[in-house]
């Protein structure tokens, strides 16, 4: 029951973000169906979405392409751990861009990511990390922040969108909650 309540409230929050006029979905198993994310997406309008195939570094490198001229997108990766091949876009460019420009470039994108379900198959070590902590240590300018519950789901997703700070945001899922 509480699973279910953790699902709708990311649900929720997927379809308030879509009625923002700037944002714009990519990923893997957002027009398509594949991973856990794809259900969350489902009242999202489809032009809304762009499917990506798995390629994570040139999929956030796109996203900061886009953000760099209005677009908020929200990036999504179904897991932390394929989220680790798309680090050199996220520690060294999007990271970096605030400084680089001496504030002038703040491109805001929103990382949607999810600690790796271990219920009900247990996927095994490289498919369930955390790396919260690790990004955190490697990122000046993005805030990472993990929804434990669900009642802290939608209002993380609104902070990253408002924010007007110069920063990205990182939400993190996890989506054994009451599992």
């Amino acid at each position: 029951m509480q699973n279910q309540m953790y699902s709708a409230k990311i649900k929720e929050a997927m379809n308030w973000l879509s009625t923002q006029p700037n944002v714009l979905f990519l990923g893997q198993s957002v027009c398509y169906g594949g991973t856990g994310c794809y259900d969350s997406l489902l009242e999202v309008p489809n032009d809304k979405k762009m499917e990506f195939p798995v390629a994570e570094n040139l999929q956030i490198g796109v996203s900061v392409g886009l953000a760099i001229n209005g677009i908020v997108p929200v990036s999504v990766v179904p897991r932390w751990n394929f989220l680790l091949c798309a680090t050199d876009q996220i520690v060294n460019h999007l990271d970096k861009f605030p400084a680089l420009s001496d504030g002038k470039n703040t491109p805001k994108v929103i990382i949607r990511v999810a600690v790796g379900s271990e219920k009900p198959i247990n996927p095994q070590e490289q498919h369930k990390g955390n790396f919260s902590q690790a990004f955190r240590l490697m990122c000046d300018s993005i805030d990472i922040i993990e929804c434990k519950d669900p009642e802290s789901i939608l209002p993380a997703y609104q902070k990253a969108y408002f924010r007007n700070d110069g920063k990205s945001t990182i939400v993190v899922e996890f989506p054994d909650y009451g599992k």
